[in-house]
């Protein structure tokens, strides 16, 4: 079963980023063939839903160890 990922990035990665957009993913069509007599059934995929929450704290300067006093 291949499924289409739907799930975008939340975007370019800044010195302080928070994310908490839904994610969704939906798969292919089921198909099953029922004997006698032929009959053809056509399943709904799957709907996946999820709510990431990512964040990410960053620096672009390096933290000063230690004091001068």
């Amino acid at each position: 079963m291949s499924c289409y990922n739907l799930c975008n990035p939340c975007g370019p990665t800044p010195l302080a980023n928070s994310c908490n957009e839904p994610c969704v993913r939906q798969c292919e069509d089921s198909h099953v063939a029922i004997q006698p007599p032929a009959v053809l059934v056509t399943l709904p995929g799957p709907i996946l839903s999820s709510f990431p929450q990512n964040t990410a704290v960053g620096s672009s300067a390096s933290a000063a160890v230690g004091s001068n006093l």
